[in-house]
């Protein structure tokens, strides 16, 4: 599936001048956008599914900062996806208006 516009403008503003974007993971995935200590992916589908996967990536990115950026009325999604799978970071509507950081479940 090709990728949006929008997805593409989001990543390109994520990974600001020094950055890089598509940047490669282990076991042939892709980070969406990458800079020197903050790892941010973008996921627009709001399926639990592609939130938890995209906090994996972000999990296995080993960047101190993680941001997940989702529409606002997936926020909530967002959140409870990564404490499922156990990281903390920062979820971030597209807009950059809200913000909600996210703690590690002991």
């Amino acid at each position: 599936m090709t990728e949006s516009d929008r997805h593409k403008r989001a990543k390109s503003k994520a990974a600001g001048r020094a950055g890089e974007t598509e940047a490669p993971l282990r076991g042939n995935r892709r980070l969406d956008a990458l800079s020197s200590n903050k790892a941010v992916e973008i996921e627009l589908s709001g399926t639990i599914n592609g939130l938890e996967k995209a906090a994996k990536r972000l999990k296995d990115s080993g960047k101190p900062q993680k941001v997940l950026q989702v529409p606002q009325k997936d926020m909530a999604k967002a959140a409870k996806a990564m404490q499922t799978v156990g990281i903390s970071g920062t979820v971030k509507n597209m807009g950059g208006t809200k913000r909600r950081s996210i703690t590690k479940k002991k």
